[in-house]
């Protein structure tokens, strides 16, 4: 039972969040800092996710692989890529690591 009140609980508390965040007037809302933070903290939490799946094994940095797979598509970001070029050059060349070392 205490797993289907930990549920209940976490449901309420995130139905409550949303409730407080559209109870926020726009007054608020539309201040310029607080649009400019609402649009970067999206990218700023996918970055730090990414890095974190990158480089980390459990509580140890990791260098490996993945981090050259995750470069070569930055590099291919830079340069303007279509999609489909920046991942098969980030699978491309995590495979290539991995089939050299």
């Amino acid at each position: 039972m205490t797993t289907w009140l930990a549920i209940a609980v976490l449901a309420a508390g995130a139905y409550g969040w949303k409730v407080l965040g559209l109870s926020i007037p726009s007054r608020i809302l539309d201040r310029p800092a607080v649009r400019t933070t609402t649009a970067l903290v999206p990218v700023a939490l996918l970055a730090a996710l990414t890095a974190t799946q990158t480089m980390a094994t459990g509580t140890h940095l990791t260098v490996d692989a993945r981090l050259a797979g995750l470069t070569a598509a930055a590099v291919a970001l830079i340069l303007r890529a279509p999609f489909l070029v920046v991942l098969l050059a980030a699978v491309a060349t995590t495979a290539a690591v991995r089939l050299i070392f």
